[in-house]
Parts: C-alpha cells; structure tokens; sequence
C-alpha cells in the first residue's frame, strides 16, 4: 500500500483507515479526510462499494469481513488515522434477543475496534503521532429499550476509547469518541418509512414525534456535519483533545 504524497491540505501525508467506509457515514468521513490531504484506506466487507469510494477520493480498498476477528489478531496497521465506523443494529426486547445477534454485535462494534487499535498503535507510538476516532452514539452515553447489544457496545467502546487515550497520551496518540444523534443514512431513512408505515402517520410526523421528539434541531443530522468533527479530531488543532466524547444531537441530551 502506497503512502500518499499528492495531497495538499492540513492532513497531508497522513494515512487514514475508515471502517465501514462503502457508505452512509464512512464513506462521509472518507471524503472529508481526503479533501484535507489525507490518503484513505477504504475498509469495508462491501468489496465494490470500498473500491468505489476509493477510486473516488484517490484511495484504496480493503474487503474485510469483521466478524473475523481472529484474522484481525496477527493484523499490523501502519495507519496514522483510524476512524472505527462500522456498526450494524438488531431491535428485541432482551428476552427475545438472539444471543448470536447480540455476539455479532458486540464483535463488530467493541472486539473489532480494539483488535484494529492494537493492530495500529505500534506504528503511532514509533512516530508519536495518531488519532483513534471511535464513531460512537448518543447510546454511548444513554439507552433505549429495545437496544441492548447495541447500547451495551457503545458504552463498551466509550471505555475502550479512554483507556487508550490514558495508554496513548505520552505517545502523542489520542483517543475520542464522536457522538452523534440520528444521522441521515440510508439506515434511518429506511426506519423512518418503517415507523411510518407502521404508526399509519407521516414521515415528517416520525420525524418530528417520534425519532426527534427531544430535538431541539427537529432535523437529521447530515453525514457530512459528523466528518467535519472527525476530521478535525484528526488534525493537529485536536492534540489535546483526548478521552472525550463529542456530542452532536440537535439538543436531544441537552
């Protein structure tokens, strides 16, 4: 894999890895880490989708299936950025909740991200430089019924992430989760016309009443609203920023 010398922009000669990155919000931060001069490692188990954002953004792909978390283990990154992004969801009530559900999620969205973080601090700490981005939720900090695997992961991963930014921090490696509210992705599009379709009420009025009730913004976030702040933590400005969480939800929590 190629370094990149091309790039113009304060992330110019730094190496990316976004997971998750063939769409929605990977491929968001992709974009904005490349506008900055960033070369971007396109990460995602959709191989053409990867390829795509990549071909686009001047990049390269990576097919690779995270439930595989044993072939991340002997996995060594030289990556100065890693943007953790990939997440799925499931919705049961615990009781009902299928326990191979509830693995898959937390294999995907907490044991990935710290195989990835292993894999990559080594090279950080031999330049003492990196940035770990953990793409976390407004369910890092709050829960919602229904949500268990999901929400026990993300409070997972807010852990995970402080304690590499106190293991980090005198390697000029820092850690910070990035926490957003309702994002416009084709995954809350879908849910929205689901709840629609099943409360019998429009999709503004899902919107308004029931995704975004304690809104004080009564609109989805934009994809590109949460790379601009990942792209940030990236950068230099961000050097003293570690072992936080960074809330963007319209005033949902406030």
């Amino acid at each position: 894999m190629s370094a990149n010398t091309a790039g113009t922009g304060f992330l110019a000669g730094r190496r990316a890895l976004v997971t998750g990155g063939a769409g929605g919000l990977g491929a968001a931060c992709a974009r904005a880490l490349a506008a900055q001069g960033a070369y971007v490692v396109v990460a995602d188990r959709d191989g053409a989708g990867a390829a795509r954002v990549a071909a686009e953004v001047g990049g390269e792909s990576w097919e690779v299936d995270l439930l595989d978390t044993r072939a991340l283990e002997s996995l060594s990154l030289e990556v100065d950025i890693l943007v953790n992004n990939a997440g799925i969801q499931t919705i049961s009530p615990i009781e009902d909740f299928d326990p191979a559900a509830f693995r898959r999620i937390l294999a995907i969205m907490l044991e990935a991200p710290f195989l990835l973080i292993r894999a990559a601090l080594p090279h950080m700490y031999a330049q003492g430089f990196g940035r770990i981005i953990n793409m976390s939720s407004i369910h890092g900090l709050r829960a919602s019924a229904y949500k268990s695997a999901y929400v026990a992961a993300k409070h997972g991963l807010e852990g995970l992430s402080k304690v590499t930014a106190l293991e980090g921090g005198a390697h000029g490696v820092t850690s910070n989760c990035v926490n957003p509210g309702y994002v416009r992705t084709p995954l809350v599009e879908g849910q929205i016309a689901s709840q629609a379709a099943a409360h019998g009420i429009p999709e503004e009025r899902v919107l308004a009443q029931i995704m975004l009730d304690k809104n004080a913004i009564k609109r989805l976030i934009e994809p590109e609203e949460i790379a601009g702040l990942v792209t940030w933590l990236a950068s230099d400005q961000a050097a003293m920023v570690t072992g936080t969480s960074h809330i963007m939800d319209g005033g949902w929590t406030a």
